[in-house]
């Protein structure tokens, strides 16, 4: 058997290297840390894909499934016999597979913030929370029990709140980090509450127990109802909430959009690739409890999903901000992986959902990181976010017009990139399991096209901006993570994934259903099309439009106005009505009280100090006057 045991350096490698740069990153030149986080990411990278092919291609399988190996491990917490929390190494399918999307993803990023974060305040400070992240999420995809992912988890948090707020001198992105940690925090209650029930039910944390099909942990608590559901199915669905506030789903959305303060690089990092779809592959890891235990929680996921891929996808037609345009891109999209998931059953061709949507993740990460360091490579030249500010760039940055040209069409699921064979196995796999979560799916690809291709014509062609300064193509540093996406996103699709990453590690036996293949690409050509008509050049017909749909539009540009619900409901309500009262109660109460038994304390202590006066004559007064007092009182009780 292949010894796994190195596997351990993939997260430390990462830790190491942010407590160099950490630690000494303002004695040495900026350059000289970004090089070192780079190298550390690098040979990350290359453990990655050698653990990759050896776990794929020169591992044994057990009955022509690939097994879970528990690479490295150790008690940390010792509960009880059984309970107990562990930290360690687990591979199999989908952990093999993340690790080569963080690590890609994030060695991407690091070489490209070589050139874009050049002469930014605080350059070593930046590639530090970088290697921090990096550490924390493959933490998380490697965990061997599901508190060990919960405390990766809740770092990845704080190393997304450092990156969202790291230019803290702008209260805008001071207020987005907040903002992201503290709606995080909400679903991650919930996340904590579902890992307590959900191991009081099955005595164990961990992972292969949890997910062993024929084993006792697995059909634990089925028995047991609560409003009509399992308390497996309500431990599951609160770990989905945890899930649903990293993954940005609905309602838990409000933080994304605003997250785009930070660094773009760290858009393309932490929103788009790898920190959101962590909710997606927490689900995935725990896929068999859930098709097996708690199928009605698989429809919450695949419900919540398409809600929110709609929901998102209608919005980002309205929006001018392009990183915001592909931030609620990116929740669309995520929406899809949870589609994907939770129409999907355990084992065979029932499993052809997880299957798509494992794939589907893998390919986003490749094309959706492209679109936000292209958005870095367009704002690197124009100084603006706003593509009303753009136009005519194709003429000035020829390689990010047709690295961003190949991302759209890929994510416009055009034949034959690699999303068209990730999303459609996703629609197929709806068709077949709920024709009214396929139809919704089918209308956002038709959407997706359209709003992904408004923003290409809006960008690169409608009309010729005059430019304060001629704009200029990126340096190398960022060009090459743009060509190196640019392949991955042509050719992910061809990866044999469903030999690969299945939700029974066998083999799945998956092609294109022409019969849903069809109306996916011509809605997408549609998409397309409309977006030519009415952004290529310069035209009234968008204003005309949003003049038809006034109602609709200005709801969607105001993304339906969820940011002010929420504050309504937290200053008005919360506030108001819970936390005043709750506040009065605490000061007139609690203090009060407190306040009232310190007060007392006090006039008692100045009334009796006198008794501590400690004069000599004073103190043989009151002896001798209380000695002949209690002789004079046992004369009397003896004389009785």
């Amino acid at each position: 058997m292949t010894d796994f045991s190195y596997t351990i350096l993939i997260p430390l490698i990462p830790i190491f290297f942010f407590l160099i740069i950490g630690l000494t990153g303002h004695k040495m030149k900026p350059i000289i840390s970004g090089l070192i986080g780079t190298t550390g990411l690098s040979i990350a990278a290359i453990l990655s894909y050698f653990t990759a092919y050896q776990y794929f291609f020169n591992t044994e399988k057990i009955d022509g499934a690939y097994q879970k190996i528990l690479a490295f491990n150790t008690v940390w917490i010792n509960f009880t016999d059984k309970l107990h929390v562990d930290m360690g190494v687990l591979l199999d399918p989908i952990s093999v597979m993340m690790l080569i999307v963080v690590t890609t993803i994030s060695l991407m990023v690091h070489i490209y913030s070589l050139g874009y974060m050049k002469g930014e305040k605080g350059f070593a400070r930046f590639y530090a929370f970088l290697s921090l992240f990096s550490f924390s999420m493959l933490g998380l995809v490697l965990a061997t029990n599901i508190f060990q992912m919960y405390i990766f988890w809740e770092l990845v948090g704080v190393s997304s709140f450092l990156l969202i707020g790291f230019y803290y001198e702008k209260p805008s992105a001071v207020s987005a980090s907040k903002k992201a940690f503290i709606v995080t925090r909400f679903a991650d209650l919930g996340f904590l509450i579902g890992i307590l029930i959900l191991s009081f039910n099955t005595g164990t944390f961990d992972f292969i127990s949890l997910t062993d099909i024929h084993g006792t942990a697995i059909a634990s608590g089925s028995g047991i109802a609560f409003m009509g559901l399992s308390t497996m199915t309500w431990s599951l669905i609160f770990v989905f909430i945890g899930g649903a506030g990293k993954s940005a789903m609905f309602p838990l959305h409000i933080w994304l959009p605003d997250a785009m303060e930070g660094p773009t690089p760290v858009s393309a990092l932490i929103h788009a690739a790898t920190m959101v779809v962590a909710g997606v592959y927490l689900v995935a890891r725990l896929f068999p409890v859930y098709a097996i235990s708690a199928p009605d929680g698989l429809t919450v996921v695949a419900y919540v999903g398409s809600f929110s891929s709609l929901f998102a996808a209608v919005i980002a037609c309205t929006q001018y901000d392009i990183k915001r345009v592909l931030a609620f891109s990116t929740m669309s999209q995520i929406g899809y992986m949870m589609v994907g998931v939770g129409v999907s059953r355990y084992g065979g061709h029932e499993g052809l959902g997880f299957m798509a949507s494992m794939f589907h993740l893998f390919t986003h990460a490749m094309f959706k990181a492209l679109l936000f360091l292209g958005a870095g490579a367009i704002i690197h030249a124009v100084h603006s976010n706003v593509m009303t500010d753009m136009g005519g760039l194709r003429k000035y940055l020829p390689i990010t017009h047709i690295t961003f040209l190949i991302a759209c069409l890929t994510i416009a699921g055009v034949p034959f990139l690699s999303a068209f064979f990730s999303k459609d196995e996703i629609l197929t796999a709806a068709f077949h399991h709920n024709k009214l979560i396929f139809f919704v799916q089918l209308f956002v690809a038709g959407l997706t096209a359209f709003y992904m291709f408004r923003l290409y014509f809006r960008i690169f062609w409608n009309r010729d901006t005059h430019y304060h300064h001629t704009p200029h193509e990126a340096p190398l540093t960022m060009s090459i993570p743009l060509m190196f996406l640019a392949v991955a996103s042509i050719f992910a699709g061809y990866i044999p994934f469903s030999k690969l990453v299945t939700s029974d590690g066998l083999p799945l036996e998956a092609h294109i259903e022409w019969i849903v293949a069809i109306p996916s690409i011509i809605v997408g050509l549609l998409g397309i099309s409309i977006a030519f008509v009415m952004y290529k050049k310069e035209t009234t017909i968008p204003q005309k439009i949003g003049s038809s749909f006034k109602l609709l539009y200005v709801g969607a540009f105001n993304k339906f106005y969820f940011d002010e619900i929420y504050l309504f409901v937290t200053k008005k309500i919360i506030f108001n009505y819970i936390s005043r009262p709750v506040a009065w109660f605490d000061r007139h109460v609690v203090d009060a009280t407190m306040d009232g038994i310190a007060w007392i304390t006090n006039a008692v202590s100045f009334r009796i100090k006198g008794l501590q006066s400690g004069q000599v004559q004073q103190y043989a007064f009151v002896f001798v006057s209380s000695a002949i007092l209690l002789g004079i009182l046992f004369i009397y009780l003896f004389s009785i």
